[in-house]
């Protein structure tokens, strides 16, 4: 196992690459592009692996995040990297050279997180994200079925605004309720990454009021399929989706999974899997609330 370490220029360090979030960017967002810029790599996130505090020269304190990435020897051929102000040089070290190569602690730190998933033999994952949709018109102000509802003007901003953030997992599956509310908040992610949305009543409300949704179905082809797909629902269906996950990949079940699926619209948890071993259970679940 590689990890990658880059040379600063300036600093004539080494360290792992790390940013600043630009204006309106969420914390996904600016990990995917700063590892663009200062590497030349393009990756879709994995699972999240801690949070470091820098202290600044001016008394103030520089958080964090970081995510583990993988790329294949094909995407690194395809690197744009050349050497430049920032960063003069990439290097593609073994986990015990980065131990003792590294120049701060912190770094060190986020290594030992990784490498803890390196020992697991978990580093290969997928994700099962699960969005509710964007606010919707109440159903005491809409005349027609319920499932026609649709979403308000914040919903709409929300379901633009959350693309961003989910494109940074590069979702191979985009899965909706055939809900109106639904559709419609997934439909800007489908077009920005030119994806057509599966519909299916199996995770509607109606369905699941019914007694005929089958929500294990749907989540028990998309833990087999091993691709990060999106799975946008309704707030009664949510706690259902992240039971299944739980049981799919025979993880012990706790208020944990109530938290992940307690969502404010438009917002989604993402649940990591292992790839290599999915019934290892759930590696990590975060949480992100809507954009607007």
């Amino acid at each position: 196992m590689m990890v990658l370490v880059i040379h600063r220029t300036v600093h004539g360090d080494v360290t792992i690459p790390k940013g600043k979030v630009d204006p309106g960017e969420t914390l996904p967002q600016t990990a995917v592009r700063e590892i663009l810029e200062e590497t030349g790599l393009a990756i879709a996130l994995g699972v999240p692996v801690g949070i470091a505090n820098y202290p600044l020269g001016n008394g103030r304190e520089k958080i964090v995040h970081y995510w583990a990435a993988e790329v294949s020897d094909e995407a690194i051929r395809r690197s744009t990297f050349v050497p430049n102000g920032e960063v003069a040089a990439l290097e593609w070290v073994t986990i015990k050279r980065a131990r003792s190569y590294l120049s701060y602690p912190t770094d060190v730190e986020i290594l030992e997180h990784f490498a803890a998933l390196v020992d697991a033999g978990v580093t290969s994952t997928f994700a099962l994200i699960a969005l509710r949709h964007g606010k919707a018109v109440q159903p005491s102000a809409w005349d027609g079925p319920d499932a026609t509802r649709p979403l308000t003007e914040r919903g709409v901003q929300q379901a633009a605004g959350n693309v961003p953030t989910l494109a940074a997992w590069n979702p191979r599956r985009i899965v909706s309720s055939t809900a109106t509310r639904c559709v419609t908040t997934v439909t800007p992610l489908a077009v920005a990454l030119g994806q057509e949305i599966r519909r299916t009543d199996l995770i509607s409300q109606d369905a699941w009021e019914d007694g005929t949704s089958d929500v294990r179905a749907v989540v028990g082809k998309r833990v087999r399929a091993r691709k990060t797909a999106v799975l946008c629902s309704h707030g009664p269906v949510l706690p259902d989706i992240l039971r299944e996950i739980a049981l799919a990949t025979g993880t012990t079940q706790g208020s944990y999974l109530s938290d992940a699926a307690a969502l404010e619209t438009g917002a989604f948890s993402i649940v990591h899997l292992s790839r290599s071993n999915p019934s290892s259970g759930i590696i990590a679940i975060e949480t992100h609330s809507p954009r607007v």
